[in-house]
Order: C-alpha cells, then structure tokens, then sequence
C-alpha cells in the first residue's frame, strides 16, 4: 500500500507549505497518521501525529507552534501545514499510517509509508 505524499517545494525563510497525503484504493480513517522527514545524511526523524478521529496530535519540539497537522477522513486524506519555515526544517517527508489508531511518535509504531516530498527552505 502505497501512501501519496505532495506539495513539496522550494520556500524562502518565513514562508509556508501545505503538505497533503492521500491513499488512493485505500482507507486509513481507523489509523493513527504522522509526518516524518528526513534531512541530508541524517535519519528519518518525527515531525507530528493526529489519532484516528483527529482529536490527539504530537509535535516534535522544534516544529511546535509553526506546523498543525490535520486530517479529513471523509477524503482519506492527512495534511501537514508549515508555517515560518527555517532552513533547518529543509528535509524530504513522508507521511505513514500507524499501525493503531493513537498518535505516536515512534517510526516503529507506523506500517504504511509514502514516497515522501522534498521540502527546501533558502536563506
């Protein structure tokens, strides 16, 4: 089951993202959902989680109060708003189904992974 991730790009310092997730032929509305990222020669590393019904989210510390993950399961479809991007948010990310339905931050608790998207952010 592949997950489809989208919306990655090239932003300057300041600027905003909206990243979105789909699983076309697949629903994952009784999944928890998170966005990982990946930066040159680093590991795969959380960013957030929502739980099933959307009413639980984790954040990473250093994205905190600048990204807001959402989900609309009526579209099968997860999102990852990025807010006052800095360079150091400059990664690929991917987007997983858990395995259960709370949000976790562990890469271990996720089954389903997407392609994942390149995000750059310049100075």
């Amino acid at each position: 089951v592949q997950l489809q991730a989208s919306g990655g790009g090239l932003v300057q310092a300041g600027g905003s993202l909206r990243l979105s997730c789909a699983a076309p032929g697949r629903t994952f509305s009784n999944n928890a959902m998170g966005w990982f990222r990946q930066a040159p020669g680093k590991e795969r590393a959380f960013v957030a989680a929502i739980s099933w019904r959307g009413g639980t989210t984790y954040y990473e510390d250093s994205v905190k109060g600048r990204f807001t993950i959402s989900r609309d399961n009526a579209k099968n479809a997860v999102y990852l708003q990025m807010n006052s991007l800095i360079p150091d948010d400059t990664a690929v990310y991917y987007c997983a189904a858990a395995r259960g339905s709370a949000a976790a931050s562990v890469i271990s608790q996720y089954s389903y992974w997407g392609q994942g998207t390149l995000v750059t952010v310049s100075s």
